[in-house]
């Protein structure tokens, strides 16, 4: 007998000293901080941020993500980013993501209490949505703008289904928190399709910049009608400075449309310009350019098109954001040209969080 329990505590003992081992999976490059609400009295928010590769040695200001949900969707969204700016269809980013602290929260409640913009009698706890925005215009953007390098002009509030809901909800009433909105399968039909009020209040409204909107609904989803209504709504509204993409996603149920969304969703938002610039702009810019080290990079005009060769790459073909602005989609790549009195002098290249100067030598 005290040989099998003597067995049994070796066993649990090799088993603790194993896992031991092996330290704690954390995602690169995220921060979690709390910070506890006098708005929302005593309740403490954990915030999962997500910082972009360089950022410590960076001068810049970055966009900032303001993520709901994120205690299910902070990994996903942040695979995301990882994907999208690689390819090189989004800028470098902070994601913040807010989800609740405090010991056992539960978050399916307090989502209702936080999310919803009204109360309904058989949710007592409903009907939060603006003492929440209170919390994050007042409390939350303070302290993200002041411990980390944002861009004030430039944030995206994403939710799915209730954070969907109160996605859309922000964007009708407190339209200036944000820049962008991107809505995943949002509860539209709360409380007897509630939102429908708050379009009135939003009509009223004077948009000064360009504010975009993307939402979607699954293809396989009861409230599919309900969305697509309220869709439609929105887009014969033509609301003067808003910008609105709306998708009904194939073979795709509720929870299934957060990956999708926010691929595209990100995607929509931080789309760039195309711009169709004549031959004697472009035509500026041809030449050979040096780098630091002395290697060179090659751009021509080929068929109304810069494109770039350097260090025996492929040949990349860029596009004009701004008339010195061109940029590449296949990858992180950006080229921003520098001219003086006329004349182009140089360039300054920007390749995933890596800046080099090059001088025009011809």
């Amino acid at each position: 007998m005290k040989k099998n329990i003597v067995l049994v505590l070796f066993i649990i003992s090799s088993f603790t000293v194993i896992s031991a081992q092996y330290a704690l999976v954390t995602i690169p490059g995220s921060k979690v901080r709390k910070i506890t609400s006098k708005i929302v009295i005593g309740q403490e928010y954990e915030l999962q941020i997500s910082l972009p590769s360089g950022y410590e040695t960076s001068g810049k200001k970055y966009p900032v993500v303001y993520l709901m949900d994120s205690q299910w969707d902070f990994p996903l969204v942040n695979s995301i980013y990882g994907e999208q700016y690689f390819d090189g269809f989004i800028p470098e980013l902070i994601i913040v993501g807010v989800t609740w602290g405090g010991i056992n929260p539960n978050a399916d409640s307090l989502r209702v209490r936080d999310y919803t913009p009204t109360n309904v009698a058989t949710m007592k706890q409903s009907g939060g949505a603006d003492q929440f925005l209170n919390f994050m215009k007042t409390e939350l953007f303070p302290y993200i703008d002041t411990n980390f390098k944002t861009d004030k002009e430039n944030r995206t509030l994403m939710g799915c289904s209730l954070g969907g809901l109160f996605t859309l909800y922000t964007l009708l009433t407190h339209t200036d928190m944000f820049s962008s909105y991107v809505a995943a399968t949002p509860a539209i039909a709360w409380d007897n399709t509630v939102l429908y009020q708050f379009e009135k209040e939003f009509t009223q409204k004077t948009i000064t910049k360009p504010i975009k909107l993307f939402m979607t609904v699954g293809d396989v989803e009861k409230g599919k009608e309900t969305f697509e209504k309220f869709s439609a709504f929105i887009l014969n509204k033509k609301f003067s400075n808003l910008y609105t993409t709306s998708k009904v996603l194939e073979n795709t149920g509720h929870s299934g449309t957060k990956s999708e969304t926010y691929s595209r969703g990100l995607q929509y938002i931080f789309e760039r310009n195309n711009l169709d610039l004549t031959s004697d702009v472009l035509n500026q810019y041809k030449g050979d350019y040096q780098f630091p080290n002395g290697d060179i990079m090659s751009i021509t005009n080929e068929k109304k098109h810069l494109v770039c060769s350097y260090l025996n790459h492929n040949k990349l073909q860029l596009l004009a954001n701004t008339e010195r602005h061109f940029y590449a989609k296949s990858e992180f790549f950006n080229i921003y040209f520098d001219v003086s009195n006329d004349k182009t002098v140089g360039l300054r290249l920007e390749v995933y969080g890596k800046q080099s100067i090059l001088k025009k030598i011809n």
